[in-house]
């Protein structure tokens, strides 16, 4: 379920680990596709062929994760970057969200900008965009309305 997060928090006693060639299967759930895309290709294939677990230092070392904070406090930093990203425009997030997931999987540079082209064109004709612009001039806290 981690490897599908858009972004990853864990506590300093957390391990990771596809142990499933230990049981002679292979990681299911997307684990064979994300895994090398979090953490390349090399990486990936080494932690899938032997099982072996990871502690938080390295799968932060790794890009794995994102954020070691101490043991029992992940969720509420969690909580905190969440709450973070609410405070933002509801549509720009999700279309920078789809620009960035459906960008990285573009055969190239040229064709992810036209994806995020595509993603900013949708932002333009909403009402959050224009409160979003109001409130930077105005000085104020935007108030969004996902509209």
């Amino acid at each position: 379920m981690a490897l599908a997060a858009d972004i990853r928090v864990a506590g300093s006693l957390a391990r990771f680990g596809l142990p499933e060639t230990s049981l002679a299967i292979i990681p299911g759930a997307g684990g064979t596709q994300r895994l090398p895309r979090l953490i390349g290709t090399a990486r990936a294939k080494e932690l899938i062929f032997t099982g072996r677990r990871i502690d938080a230092d390295t799968a932060l070392q790794y890009g794995l994760i994102q954020h070691k904070v101490k043991a029992g406090i992940s969720l509420p930093i969690a909580l905190s970057i969440a709450q973070e990203i609410a405070k933002n425009g509801p549509l720009a997030i999700r279309a920078a969200k789809q620009a960035i997931d459906v960008g990285m999987e573009a055969s190239d540079l040229s064709e992810g900008m036209s994806i995020e082209r595509e993603c900013y064109s949708t932002i333009i004709p909403t009402n959050d965009r224009l409160e979003g612009l109001n409130a930077f001039r105005e000085g104020r806290t935007a108030v969004y309305t996902g509209k």
